[in-house]
């Protein structure tokens, strides 16, 4: 291994629909979507090999950051786990711009690009399918940013069919709360048994989120930034939120459609953040 350093940008993603199909015997559920990569990104930045064999250094823009049980951190063990090298060590610099518990997949595109930039930087060798095992473990959409490409997604999420999604523009709403994923899916309120659809059935249009109402009905905040975004055109929730998002033709529109964030939301801390739909990683 060469001392080095890469810096590298960690997308967000939006479920363009989340449809809960089933539940497995060991707790997961059994789903259907279409994760559309986004230009909103977190920034990281990878030297190695650290301050000392065998430390991993983890810094953070954002105060109060959670380090324990972090993905960049847990991601880093167990590449060195599966390559049986516990003397591999890195700083890592991690600037956050994608909030927290947001339905945007901040943690687990963290996770992955820690994975595909170390495994570099380490000189580890392993393959995109043999990170993905290791991703999976982490989160069950770490493999939608290993793979690194807009996709249909099924079974927990990892299985992943490559799509080539129209150039749209995002306005994406943080209402000001984070939204517990565990919460939503041990909900009794939550559909579990939509029917299994096909991609032709997605490009016809009449998706949702599974999860919607049962987020609505617990967090005024999201009601509120899915009637005001509404106004706009079809209003959806990501994964199990907080975001909420529309789509626009143009950036235009989108900054316009900003610009007017009422006062009530933004008194309840509400962000937008405008974002370009990606099909694949630079």
């Amino acid at each position: 291994m060469k001392p080095g350093i890469e810096a590298v940008s960690s997308p967000a993603k939006l479920n363009l629909f989340l449809h809960i199909t089933g539940r497995r015997a060991d707790g997961y559920h059994e789903l259907q979507t279409v994760f559309q990569l986004v230009d909103l990104c977190d920034q990281l930045r990878f030297e190695v090999p650290g301050p000392r064999p065998g430390c991993l250094a983890l810094h953070t823009s954002q105060g109060h950051f959670p380090l324990d049980g972090n993905l960049v951190l847990k991601a880093a063990q167990a590449l060195r786990r599966a390559v049986g090298n516990a003397g591999l060590g890195a700083s890592i610099y991690l600037h956050k711009k994608i909030p927290l518990g947001a339905g945007l997949g901040g943690g687990s595109s963290n996770a992955a690009l820690t994975l595909l930039t170390l495994n570099r930087l380490w000189e580890t060798g392993l393959d995109m399918d043999q990170l993905c095992e290791i991703g999976v473990g982490l989160g069950a959409d770490v493999p939608l940013f290993i793979r690194g490409r807009s996709a249909f997604a099924e079974g927990i999420g990892e299985r992943l069919q490559p799509l080539d999604l129209p150039s749209r523009w995002y306005l994406i709403l943080w209402p000001g709360v984070s939204v517990s994923t565990a919460e939503i899916f041990s909900s009794p309120q939550l559909t579990r048994n939509s029917p299994a659809i096909k991609i032709a059935d997605f490009l016809a249009g009449g998706c949702r989120n599974d999860c919607e109402n049962v987020v609505r009905s617990r967090y005024p905040q999201v009601e509120m930034a899915l009637k005001w975004l509404g106004g706009f055109g079809p209003a959806r929730l990501t994964g199990t939120g907080s975001c909420v998002f529309t789509d626009f033709d143009t950036v235009e529109a989108a900054q316009s459609a900003l610009a007017a964030l009422p006062a009530n939301l933004q008194d309840a801390g509400a962000r937008g953040f405008i974002a370009r739909g990606i099909n694949q990683l630079p």
